[in-house]
């Protein structure tokens, strides 16, 4: 694999593949560009995606239509309240014929898991999660098997003060490169919405585009986005910035609790990089930091009670940071 730097015209020629997947997904999601960048962000750099928002917004239905468009192996996992870790990973079962056990994969096995509603199970069942999200495999009994290739989660979550939700732990929640907000329609996009959708008997569906090799070629392009030195240091300033505030110079004594974590910082080097592509570049900018650092962000800064006891949430501290530091 080549790890030159990449032109901007070459950048911009690859960038053209990606046009064809816009127009499906657009033909049954409207007003979704931004999430729609974000799923490719996680499918581009290898990283996971936690998407938040109240039910009806069509995170399911965003997530199955990616796969659709890009030959993908697609599995829904509902997670609710009596899910068993081996509803996810699959289970050894006994044969009495023979007296050996055979192994049954779980739906854990495909290309883009849903992960629906993900904090309506108890822990132990997301804890199930971690080895296949880190590792990219699954251990069953005494055999670990390797996942398919790509491998992606993408997972929703209901707003934690609905009722019957849990809080994901702090190992999982780390696991996420990006955790995106979803926020309802305008209401163009409403009207649009209704025009498109509301017949009985509609059924649209997107048309696979997109080939799995071209997907690895892109994928491969990513690392050859060119991140200058100072770039490098600024991402690590911010990060820096979430654990220690006052080494920056900035007046946010006792609002952080916990800040981001060392894969925080990869996975904001690697959004980085993503975005860049994604805006037709060959090289990372301050600005490319700064426009996914809160996805990235948000839920690796734990806020302190002083911060909640002011309603500061994540996302104004991590704006603090971002607007005190300075920039190269």
């Amino acid at each position: 694999m080549s790890t030159t730097p990449i032109t901007d015209a070459e950048v911009k020629s690859l960038r053209e593949r990606l046009q064809p997947f816009y127009r499906e997904a657009e033909k049954v999601l409207i007003g979704q560009r931004l999430l729609l960048d974000r799923i490719l962000i996680g499918l581009l750099t290898n990283g996971h995606i936690l998407l938040e928002g109240v039910p009806g917004l069509a995170k399911t239905l965003a997530v199955r239509t990616v796969a659709q468009t890009m030959r993908l192996k697609f599995q829904r996992i509902q997670f609710t309240p009596d899910l068993l870790p081996a509803d996810l990973v699959g289970t050894q079962i006994y044969n009495p014929r023979t007296g050996d056990f055979s192994v049954k994969q779980g739906p854990i096995f495909g290309n883009i898991i849903l992960a629906d509603e993900i904090n309506r199970a108890p822990a132990k069942v997301q804890s199930a999660l971690l080895e296949s999200m880190e590792e990219r495999q699954v251990t069953i009994g005494d055999t670990t098997f390797p996942l398919p290739h790509p491998f992606l989660v993408l997972a929703t979550q209901n707003p934690i003060e609905q009722e019957g939700t849990y809080p994901l732990p702090e190992a999982q929640v780390d696991r996420f490169m990006l955790k995106v907000l979803l926020t309802y329609p305008s209401k163009e996009d409403e009207v649009a919405i209704v025009d498109r959708m509301g017949n009985v008997q509609q059924n649209i569906t997107a048309l696979p585009v997109i080939e799995r090799s071209d997907l690895d070629t892109l994928r491969q392009t990513i690392d050859r986005i060119h991140v200058d030195d100072r770039v490098k240091r600024y991402i690590v300033d911010v990060i820096q910035a979430t654990r220690n505030p006052a080494a920056y110079k900035l007046e946010m004594a006792g609002l952080i609790q916990y800040g981001a974590s060392p894969r925080g910082t990869i996975a904001l080097y690697r959004a980085s990089r993503a975005h860049a592509f994604l805006e037709g570049r060959g090289y990372v900018t301050p600005q490319d930091v700064k426009s996914i650092a809160t996805e990235v962000l948000r839920h690796r800064v734990v806020v302190s009670y002083e911060s909640e006891a002011e309603d500061l949430k994540a996302d104004d501290l991590i704006r603090r940071i971002l607007d005190g530091l300075p920039v190269p």
